[in-house]
Parts: structure tokens; sequence; C-alpha cells
């Protein structure tokens, strides 16, 4: 289990890097109803850093792309989003 301000970090990472991503940042924001203004007043908001979190976690490739290009273990953005707030495991029983 990773801390919550490293978790913090991996967000604002892969913010920074939808961000320069000129293909996936429509995407992004498409599906999520941010706008580019968005992107800068939430960066804080460890709500917004987890559901960039769960936009990456959509699609395996997405994930690879940004651990590769952090240097990142691939099960770090898994990690990271169940240190933010929604990202606990549900348990039904």
């Amino acid at each position: 289990m990773i801390s919550r301000d490293s978790a913090e970090t991996i967000g604002l990472q892969a913010l920074a890097w939808l961000a320069g991503n000129d293909e996936l940042l429509p995407v992004f924001l498409g599906a999520s109803g941010a706008g580019v203004d968005d992107l800068r007043a939430r960066a804080g908001d460890p709500d917004f850093l987890g559901s960039v979190l769960d936009f990456l976690l959509m699609d395996d490739a997405w994930i690879v792309e940004f651990c590769d290009t952090q240097g990142l273990p691939y099960d770090r953005v898994m990690q990271a989003r169940a240190a933010l707030p929604g990202g606990q495991q549900v348990n039904w029983t």
C-alpha cells in the first residue's frame, strides 16, 4: 500500500501526462466533462486525481504507456487509486 501523498503525486503525474497527450486529452475531457481550465483548478483535488487514474485504468495500453514514461511498475496506478478517495475496495458480503 502506498501513502496518500504518493498516490496524489502519481495522480498529478498522470494528469500532466494526459495534458501532454494530444490524442488522449480530448477523450478524457469528453469522458469526464472537465474543461481545460478544470485541469489546473482541480489539480490539487484528490477526488479529481482519482478520476484521472480511473480514466487511465480503463485501458491497459494507457497504463503501460504512462508507467513506461514515468518509470513506474504497472500495478502502481491501481495502488495509487486505492489510496485516494473512492478507491477503496467495496466488499458486498
